[in-house]
């Protein structure tokens, strides 16, 4: 089988990406931003480039189907988010500090598929993952299958730090939280009368069309319109210092079976961190994020190609997804303080921070 045109160029870079990756140690970053200069000194300060971005999920999101209260309330949280992470960054504190700030508000707001307020699977639980990287020491966290710790990107923080390992699931990750202190709450903390309506709505689609007696409803099987098909949320972050991270966290999918577990707490598919190109953050239809390792893509485009921020993000969401029917976005920043956050549904929850504290909240194509 030929591969398609559009698609060559990426898989030479990356293949000659992965064949560095493992002698490039990340880049030491910068010991401080740089002080101003003193008035008449000849030269120009340039401006701070340090700030975040964040999103809350993509999917089928038309303005149509919008009220204008929802919108309102997805704005308000999203700035929540952006300035709780903001107010880190702001007083010199280190990325995974505001990520975890920021990813922790969209956890505990019900609207977000992640933490309180998260889909349910096929037995009507919630059922968590999270990931988180530093990008300063590419050391890294994740866990998946939780059901029972409040903010599971806390959790993750947790085993990339006091523990030797990357990962841990299930059972054997909670009771290690436990261990450390994190707070734990009972399972139904999670469950929302909106979610649950909607996984009901579901089950019985699922069970009509399993009997072979139609699929009508006279609503959609999710809780609201406007939350069709994706729920994720995540950060990036450079701080003062010039380091990089990236978390996500999420309920998954509705309706999900068999201990699935996405791209989210995946390390290199749904989040990635790298002072030497990037930090990235992804929601979507994880099985193509995991299967074309989309975070780590796009920083060793960056890296290695030497491909702006922007074109290297473009060149994986918008046009290798595609060509393989995967849909979904990223939120990308670099060590250089540019970002992008390249989409291919028809909306996506999203917002940026910069050093002036100037905020930027988008949710439709534009």
């Amino acid at each position: 089988m030929s591969t398609h045109p559009s698609l060559r160029i990426p898989a030479v870079l990356l293949a000659l990406a992965l064949a560095a990756a493992a002698c490039a140690p990340p880049a030491p970053a910068p010991a401080s931003t740089p002080a101003a200069l003193p008035a008449g000194s000849g030269s120009v300060q340039q401006p701070a480039r340090w700030g975040m971005v964040i999103h809350g999920g993509a999917g089928t999101i038309s303005r149509q189907q919008m009220t204008p209260e929802r919108e309102a309330a997805y704005r308000a949280g999203l700035e929540r988010a952006l300035r709780a992470g903001y107010a880190v960054l702001q007083r010199g504190g280190p990325s995974l500090d505001a990520v975890q700030a920021a990813i922790n508000v969209m956890e505990d707001d019900s609207l977000f598929n992640a933490g309180k307020g998260a889909v349910l699977n096929a037995e009507g639980n919630a059922e968590l993952d999270a990931a988180i990287m530093n990008g300063a020491t590419l050391a890294a966290g994740s866990v998946a299958g939780i059901h029972r710790t409040k903010n599971p990107i806390n959790l993750a923080r947790a085993v990339m730090e006091k523990s030797p390992h990357v990962m841990m699931v299930g059972d054997g990750a909670e009771l290690f939280g436990r261990q450390q202190g994190i707070e734990q709450v009972d399972p139904g903390y999670f469950i929302t009368e909106p979610r649950r309506r909607s996984w009901e709505r579901q089950r019985a689609a699922d069970s009509a069309r399993a009997r072979g007696t139609g699929t009508a409803m006279a609503e959609p099987a999710w809780s609201v319109p406007d939350e069709r098909k994706f729920g994720t949320v995540g950060a990036v972050a450079l701080d003062q210092a010039g380091n990089l991270a990236a978390g996500t966290s999420t309920g998954g999918t509705q309706m999900k079976r068999y201990g699935r577990v996405g791209d989210a707490p995946i390390i290199g598919a749904g989040t990635y961190a790298n002072n030497r190109s990037c930090a990235v953050s992804a929601t979507g239809t994880g099985e193509y994020f995991i299967r074309n390792t989309v975070a780590h893509s796009i920083c060793a485009l960056v890296e290695y190609a030497r491909l702006p921020l922007a074109q290297a993000a473009d060149s994986i969401v918008m046009r290798q997804l595609v060509a393989q029917n995967g849909d979904g976005g990223v939120i990308a920043m670099d060590r250089q303080g540019n970002w992008a956050w390249p989409f291919n549904t028809s909306g996506m929850y999203r917002g940026h921070i910069d050093a002036a504290g100037r905020v930027e909240i988008q949710i439709f194509k534009q």
